[in-house]
């Protein structure tokens, strides 16, 4: 079994709230680097100052503090938060994004392996309902349906939007910018072969690495590059890992089966863990873990990110999948230790915003349970759709990441 590089090493904070951790999280750590065939790595414990959470202003405190007293220690569904299934989110459903020339965007994601909806009208037009879902008036656009398999549970397809704007003024807020930018969104994509997806995006004039030296970095343990953060034409990320083969079972664990291809997860850089966490765990009802994360450092994540002394702490809030509810799929919560900047107010127009979508139930509780914690409705109330899909889109708390949610017409 070959050591993992010095280069990766994980953090375990010394103090909490002035409550000492000691080495709680590197048992976790070790078993992660088991998990990827090799031994122990470079983990260890290292000094931080205490952590200071930060709260909320006003009632929001009161609610999202009685939001966390029902979840508890780890988060559970939102059905079993909130008692008789008013207002719950069934599962994620899509992630979307604005672009600024939806043919050359179109072409790309199509090189990542996602395949275009047949039939969609990607012609400009004034579309009054998606303007009320938006929160505009008199704007046009047009947009694309793409979807990939995922590979979770029955591998169902997810669904990425694309969608361009004119009439209004838009600004790239991710161009140029780097992926620790608060609000910044990527997703994540297991590929068969990243080098061949990296040739053909070479060829196809696509490739836009984040990564050092503009090439594919090797796994902990590895000397073949796997591994890659790009950018699409816009500037927003995307996270490329090679499928990994079955690894046989070591000293009496379980053997792993390969990893299949797919979209994997979804993640976005925080700034407030106590807003982030009360918005996506105790409202959303994502399942997030009992335990808490460690801060992450060294070159493994500094190579595939950019950029050099990167500290990182990813909490994986759990939802389950729309079209497969006994699938769950991570959306990240990351936060950068050593990347403090303010926040840059963007609109849902603008180029390089994201999205991601619910499909929940009784939207009209939700919203109005997300209305009385201060959450910010975008949407020109609760849009009714053709063929009686009712739509809201709101904002977290935190950086402002726009959520959809949807509740389908009844059967």
């Amino acid at each position: 079994m070959p050591a993992c590089p010095q280069g990766w090493r994980t953090i375990v904070p010394f103090s909490l709230s002035k409550r000492k951790l000691s080495f709680v999280g590197v048992p976790d750590a070790r078993r992660f680097f088991r998990a990827w065939g090799c031994k122990g790595g470079n983990v260890r414990e290292e000094r931080f100052a205490p952590l200071r959470l930060g709260t909320l202003a006003g009632v929001c405190v009161t609610l999202f503090a009685l939001a966390f007293a029902a979840v508890g220690t780890s988060s559970n569904a939102a059905a079993q938060a909130f008692p008789g299934n008013k207002g719950a989110v069934v599962g994620m459903a899509f992630a979307g994004r604005m672009v600024s020339d939806l043919d050359k965007s179109v072409a790309f994601y199509q090189v990542l392996g996602f395949t275009e909806v047949p039939g969609v009208d990607k012609s400009w037009r004034k579309d009054d309902v998606m303007n009320r879902i938006h929160g505009i008036k008199g704007v046009e656009s047009r947009m694309a349906k793409l979807t990939i398999n995922t590979n979770l549970g029955a591998k169902t397809p997810f669904t990425l939007y694309l969608l361009e704007f004119r009439g209004i003024k838009r600004r790239n807020v991710m161009g140029g910018k780097t992926p620790w930018e608060p609000g910044a969104a990527h997703i994540d994509l297991t590929v068969p072969d990243a080098g061949k997806l990296w040739s053909d995006l070479k060829a196809a004039h696509l490739l836009w690495p984040r990564t050092w030296g503009g090439e594919l970095i090797p796994l902990p343990g590895a000397t073949k590059g796997t591994l890659a953060y790009i950018t699409d034409p816009d500037g927003m990320d995307i996270e490329i890992v090679e499928q990994r083969p079955a690894l046989p079972a070591p000293a009496g664990r379980p053997a792993l089966p390969a990893d299949p291809p797919g979209f994997n997860h979804v993640g976005l850089v925080t700034v407030d863990p106590d807003k982030t966490e009360g918005f996506y765990g105790a409202l959303l009802g994502a399942q997030l873990p009992a335990t808490p994360s460690q801060w992450m450092s060294g070159d493994f994540i500094d190579s595939a990110v950019g950029g050099h002394g990167n500290i990182i702490k990813i909490v994986n809030a759990m939802f389950p999948l729309a079209a497969d509810r006994d699938a769950r799929i991570r959306f990240e919560l990351i936060r950068y230790e050593n990347r403090p900047q303010p926040l840059q107010p963007y609109n849902i127009t603008d180029i390089g915003v994201s999205f991601v979508g619910f499909e929940v139930t009784d939207v009209d509780s939700l919203v109005a349970r997300l209305k009385g914690a201060g959450v910010t409705v975008v949407s020109d109330g609760i849009v009714e759709m053709m063929g009686g899909y009712r739509v809201a889109l709101v904002r977290d708390p935190d950086v402002g990441m726009f959520i959809e949610l949807y509740e389908p017409p009844k059967k």
